[in-house]
């Protein structure tokens, strides 16, 4: 072992001998460089730390929190509308609101007059002649009590009307014989009759009806034969018959 080492101190005698005699005598040249090396692989990550134990003590501040978050960026884009959703209870009833304005002015219903009395038709009559009524013709009456809308003509005995609706149309009548009275009308197919028979003591006789009319369409009262005698037909006692017409709604 120990001669080994001897053998390499005089090797390294000999190199540095010969080192000297070439810096003295020789003129060297730089060696080139050599290539890169590889680059080594990447470390294993290490373990997470610890929390700052001074933070763990005290709650977080909100306030630093927002000054510590970053400006805002730009808006996005619109999102798709999301599906319908359910519909919620009724809320309360709000104010009533201001009045609207008033509407247009209606059309006329009637002929002439002002717009307040288009809609009115009334009327109420009475015969006092003591002679009996020809019978199949129109009664005639001599007193005008009412003629609201002046669509009865007392002379022929006949109402026409002027306002079309529903009407209503009745009459009484007084005698000492038996009398038969009929309404008539351009609104009925057939003539509502109606007779009193009892002959021994006053006859009144009453009857009625609910009509619907058009414009130009007439109303009146006739006397008809049933089973009177001629000496009826020719009696001139007293005698008294009512007739009313009034309109219902137009």
């Amino acid at each position: 072992m120990g001669g080994y080492y001897g053998m390499a101190a005089l090797v390294g005698v000999a190199l540095l001998l010969k080192a000297a005699q070439c810096d003295a005598s020789c003129d060297g040249r730089p060696g080139a460089a050599g290539s890169p090396g590889r680059d080594g692989w990447a470390g294993v990550k290490g373990e997470k730390g610890e929390p700052d134990a001074a933070m763990a003590d005290r709650s977080v501040d909100e306030g630093a929190l927002q000054r510590m978050k970053g400006q805002s960026g730009n808006r996005g884009l619109q999102g798709a509308m999301g599906p319908k959703g359910f519909r919620g209870d009724l809320g309360v009833a709000g104010q009533a609101g201001r009045p609207g304005p008033p509407g247009p002015e209606g059309s006329s219903i009637g002929l002439g007059q002002d717009s307040s009395q288009q809609a009115v038709s009334a009327f109420s009559v009475i015969r006092t002649e003591s002679s009996y009524p020809r019978y199949n013709q129109p009664v005639t009456f001599q007193t005008t009590v009412v003629n609201m809308g002046r669509d009865f003509t007392a002379a022929t005995g006949y109402f026409t009307c002027r306002v079309p609706g529903v009407y209503y149309f009745t009459f009484h009548s007084g005698a000492k014989v038996s009398m038969c009275l009929r309404l008539a009308s351009d609104a009925l197919t057939n003539k509502l009759g109606f007779c009193d028979k009892n002959r021994n003591n006053d006859q009144v006789l009453s009857g009625g009806a609910v009509l619907q009319l058009t414009v130009g369409q007439k109303v009146w009262l006739e006397s008809f034969k049933d089973q009177q005698t001629d000496s009826e037909a020719r009696d001139t006692q007293e005698k008294s018959i009512i007739f009313n017409g009034f309109l219902l709604f137009s």
